[in-house]
């Protein structure tokens, strides 16, 4: 357990936080004294995940969420504020990734519609439901999680167009709240190890070779980044993009082993 007390007595909310960057984010900050409600749509996954923190004596809850329900939401919100007392600090980490089709042009509406909903329109949804208790903090951030397929062509058309979005949201909530306080970032991944990848296990060897510091991501590096921007220590940063993802977006390795092989 980290010996950090950065968010302490703390109201949190982390959406998609059952499993995955979601929980590791949850686990980080709870770890700091943060008191964090842990909401995604599958509330049995959520108190499983909320009720092993508590065996550690951390304080978190769990609460049902759907970002694509404006309802949902705001109870969450409402849970939040009123089982803590604040809303310092939301994590928006619900996200929903459809494989592409073979052919772009059969690429059916409602799997657009519904990556695009959850993940960027999700993220709209929280922030403006939480929004009047994070200026009402005088503490309050707001930290989501992006891709670096906003980057980069790494598939997934419209979960990538979605990541997109979200670093022009960011942008635009992070000079509109400024005034009233509230600060807003966005970190953005790059490959993570969660359940997504289970039974890819050779994918994921062969995706270390592509990263310069020769490894995948785990949930603990981005939430040891959301865990800054969310905190006192970046009290000066706004409206800016972290790319935690091993120097992919910084260095091509595929090119340096074809015009620079290793050991020349």
């Amino acid at each position: 357990m980290t010996a950090l007390t950065r968010f302490q007595d703390h109201g949190v909310l982390v959406t998609g936080a059952a499993r995955g960057i979601g929980a590791a984010v949850a686990r980080r900050l709870a770890e700091e004294g943060g008191k964090v409600l842990v909401t995604d749509r599958d509330l049995p996954e959520a108190e499983k995940t909320a009720a092993g923190l508590r065996e550690q004596g951390l304080t978190v809850e769990a609460f049902e969420c759907d970002v694509a329900d404006r309802g949902s939401v705001e109870a969450a919100v409402a849970h939040a504020v009123g089982t803590f007392g604040a809303l310092d600090v939301l994590v928006n980490s619900a996200a929903s990734c459809t494989p592409d089709v073979p052919l772009f042009e059969d690429e059916p509406d409602d799997t657009w519609a519904r990556d695009l909903d959850v993940t960027l329109t999700g993220v709209y949804r929280c922030c403006r439901a939480a929004l009047p208790h994070l200026a009402a903090s005088g503490r309050g951030a707001v930290v989501s999680i992006g891709s670096v397929n906003a980057r980069l062509d790494f598939g997934n058309h419209a979960y990538s167009a979605a990541k997109a979005g979200l670093g022009s949201l960011t942008r635009t909530l992070a000079g509109h709240a400024a005034a009233r306080g509230v600060r807003v970032n966005l970190v953005e991944p790059g490959t993570v190890r969660t359940s997504a990848w289970d039974g890819r296990e050779d994918e994921l060897d062969a995706l270390r070779g592509l990263y310069p510091l020769g490894r995948v991501g785990e949930p603990a590096d981005i939430a040891a980044a959301v865990a800054f921007l969310a905190s006192r220590d970046a009290a000066w940063i706004t409206g800016t993009a972290l790319r935690v993802d091993g120097g992919l977006t910084a260095a091509h390795s595929g090119f340096h082993a074809v015009v620079r092989p290793p050991g020349v």
